[in-house]
């Protein structure tokens, strides 16, 4: 199958929250994020240089993973409470955001479109940040809010991944099943 030549769209947000027991990641079921407007994701890291015999000796990347930026439509209460550290009430139903509450890792999982078929992806280790609240007086017409949620993906601690994605020779039995566990190469035995 022949490679996407452009990539445009933003589909299929999901995430997944993940617990670390004994040096080993657990990933729980990918949970949808309805209303994924705009991601932009910034590498983290500098370029490395070093200078000998007047003249650029040596120099490497340093993959720190990325910063990302995800508008949405609204961010879900089961997110704010997953990943955001937020509390639910259950006896009254109310949400609350503490100074002492602390957010949790989580699998961000996501697809561009593409003009031959999507290219999905998975960021391993994610950490947020408490979103932006504002909102704007209806005039005229009545403008929907986005919520811009900012985050740290980076690089898993049990083997350094940072990024995964889908390409033009996946298999099906991976695409078709990308968004029902978050994707770990099964090791050769």
């Amino acid at each position: 199958m022949p490679e996407n030549k452009i990539t445009f769209g933003l589909k299929n947000v999901h995430y997944a929250p993940y617990t670390v027991a004994a040096g080993v990641i657990t990933y729980g079921t990918p949970v949808r994020l309805p209303g994924a407007i705009e991601l932009s994701l910034e590498p983290r890291g500098d370029m490395t240089e070093f200078y000998a015999d007047d003249m650029l000796y040596y120099s490497a990347a340093n993959n720190q993973g990325y910063d990302g930026t995800l508008s949405i439509a609204n961010i879900l209460e089961q997110f704010a409470i997953d990943a955001l550290g937020e509390e639910l009430d259950e006896t009254d139903g109310v949400l609350t955001e503490k100074a002492t509450g602390k957010g949790k890792p989580f699998a961000l999982m996501f697809e561009f479109d593409g003009d031959v078929k999507a290219t999905r992806h998975v960021l391993y280790s994610c950490n947020a940040s408490r979103p932006t609240v504002a909102s704007t007086t209806k005039t005229n017409t009545a403008e929907p809010n986005a919520n811009e949620l900012t985050f740290v993906a980076g690089p898993r601690e049990t083997d350094y991944a940072v990024k995964t994605k889908t390409t033009a020779t996946t298999t099906p039995a991976v695409y078709d099943a990308w968004y029902t566990k978050v994707y770990e190469k099964t090791p050769v035995i």
